[in-house]
């Protein structure tokens, strides 16, 4: 059940990362880098990574380029403790 819920909120965080870079190129509201940043540590490291990489946002931001892999392995060791 955890690995599902896992699954599910990174696929979540990916797609918010995905939705932010559409409102940036549509010059919309943004989603904050507070909130992306937080998603991210709250066990969707892997879903913003992913996010970062496809759709190639966040990727000059020194901000997101060292603490998104650092969630990713927060996350890691969260989970490696839970299982």
């Amino acid at each position: 059940m955890l690995k599902i819920l896992f699954f599910i909120w990174n696929l979540l965080v990916f797609l918010l990362y995905g939705r932010d870079k559409q409102r940036a190129m549509a010059n919309e509201w943004r989603i904050s880098e507070k909130t992306l940043l937080l998603c991210a540590f709250l066990l969707g490291g892997l879903g913003a990574g992913l996010g970062m990489l496809v759709f190639r946002h966040k990727t000059r931001h020194l901000k997101f380029c060292i603490l998104v892999p650092l969630a990713i392995i927060c996350n890691g060791v969260l989970l490696y403790q839970l299982i």
